[in-house]
């Protein structure tokens, strides 16, 4: 580390948090370097771009993206970086809006999951607008330095919503919060600014951090836009930094720092400095199996397993799945398919639930129209109660419960603590390469050999010259 006070300030286990550690914090990051990188950091980093390029490309005509992108492009007709979907040409933050919002419309995208976060459909947006405008500039980045970029801003939003270890429960949605932040750092290291710099990145994109949960529990379509509008103050906040406008000091530890604002002062700080650089929790990403909201995962699997077992939906009474407090808060509401809503479906446990059991698969279909207001499904959700079970850590994602009364009288209970697509229980290449491909026919109608093109440049992306134009030109063209 550069700063010989970084080991004492980052010490500290008790807030307030000492003067300087916003700065120490970015010391730190400016001393990374590639070489400091292992194999599994690098394997993930390339499968988190991969996964989220597909995500990108499957959302093009999911509720929303069309609409944003016929807005922004009614504003901007031209600019140095590019909209994947369609592939317009956009300013860098514009790019980078419409790149989030793309990357979080179909709810597939990756999640650090004790943390919260989703983080690629921030920071890729960030990075991919910020190596555009710079190669614009005759600065392309390469692959490495893409990639060094893009394990820092990864482990920082794991860290921070560790750290911030119940800031969804307080309302935020700390995908934005704290991917604001986090691809602000990311992109000024991108870009070669020093330890001072990077402190302004960050303070800068603090300044324009925000991100309600309001819009998960309501089942509104403004919830796949958060990652958006978090990549463009990310590469807004950068680029001023860049530009050598100041920010603030104090910007986590200050009285109205993020800490002290956000979190009422409810945090663990070493989780976000200890082992900085030696420990990577960028290997402890999550991949998403199924197109929904991550705190319905673990009811569905259950759901799909009891698919299997034989249980017919036909022969069901009554169901009660039990969960902890916030994916309850999130995902517990009863389901209405009069509201004919996407979203609500998405972040509805007896929806998704129901179509596990009836189906034995939940994928892309499950959540479209007219399969959301299936007159089978509704009538098994009208006999689904969703509880907050006393039982299960208030703040978990994993572990859920489902208990089934058959119409005979026999009960059918089944828990599970463990998340399909986690470290736990990863999804094997087949199953990542199949999301991929499944993805990108859904919403490009890509080819294989489209596929694979897309494939191969991540997989070679540490040899590229111009990591920005390298998956520009891999990523499918929409027919």
């Amino acid at each position: 580390m550069n700063n010989p006070n970084v080991k004492e300030l980052f010490a500290s286990k008790t807030l307030p948090l000492p003067d300087g550690y916003s700065h120490a914090l970015c010391a730190t990051i400016a001393g990374f370097t590639y070489d400091m990188l292992p194999a599994p950091v690098l394997h993930n980093v390339k499968a988190l771009i991969l996964d989220t390029l597909g995500v990108i490309g499957g959302a093009a005509h999911a509720p929303g993206i069309p609409e944003l992108n016929t807005r922004l492009s009614k504003w901007e007709k031209t600019g140095s970086a590019t909209g994947l979907v369609g592939k317009r040409k956009y300013s860098p933050p514009t790019a980078a809006m419409a790149n989030g919002a793309a990357a979080h419309a179909l709810d597939f995208d990756d999640q650090h999951d004790p943390a919260r976060v989703h983080t690629s459909a921030v920071v890729l947006p960030t990075l991919l607008a910020t190596a555009e405008e710079l190669a614009a500039n005759g600065k392309p980045v390469s692959g490495k330095d893409f990639m060094l970029a893009y394990a820092i801003g990864a482990e920082l939003h794991a860290r921070f919503g560790l750290a911030c270890y119940n800031s969804l429960g307080k309302g935020w949605h700390p995908t934005m919060v704290f991917g604001t932040v986090s691809a602000g750092v990311a992109a000024a290291k991108m870009m070669g600014l020093d330890a001072q710099g990077i402190a302004h990145a960050l303070g800068m994109s603090f300044h324009q951090a925000s991100g309600s949960a309001q819009s998960m529990r309501d089942g509104a379509i403004s919830k796949r836009l958060g990652p958006g509008f978090a990549s463009r103050n990310a590469v807004t906040g950068a680029f001023l930094a860049a530009d050598g406008l100041s920010s603030t000091r104090a910007t986590l530890e200050g009285n109205a720092g993020l800490f002290a604002l956000y979190e009422r002062d409810e945090v663990k700080p070493e989780l976000l400095t200890d082992s900085l650089g030696t420990h990577w929790r960028v290997a402890e990403y999550s991949f998403k199996p199924y197109p929904c909201c991550r705190c319905n995962h673990t009811p569905i699997g259950i759901g799909i397993e009891m698919h299997q077992k034989g249980i017919k939906t036909a022969d069901v009474a009554a169901i009660e799945v039990g969960m902890g407090n916030v994916n309850w808060l999130t995902v517990g509401a009863p389901y209405d398919p009069a509201r004919n809503d996407i979203v609500h479906a998405q972040f509805n446990t007896s929806y998704s639930f129901a179509r596990a059991l009836t189906d034995g698969k939940v994928d892309l279909h499950s959540y479209r129209r007219p399969a959301i207001t299936d007159e089978k499904i509704a009538a098994l959700t009208a006999v689904t109660k969703v509880v907050d079970d006393p039982a299960i850590n208030p703040t978990a994602i994993e572990p859920a419960r489902v208990k089934l009364t058959l119409k005979n009288g026999n009960v059918v209970e089944l828990k599970r603590e463990t998340i399909k697509g986690s470290p736990q229980d990863p999804m094997n290449d087949a199953e990542m390469r199949g999301k991929v491909r499944g993805c990108l026919e859904f919403g490009l109608n890509a080819t294989a050999a489209d596929v694979d093109r897309l494939a191969d440049a991540v997989a070679m992306l540490e040899r590229s010259a111009d990591a920005g134009k390298a998956l520009l030109d891999a990523f499918p063209n929409q027919k």
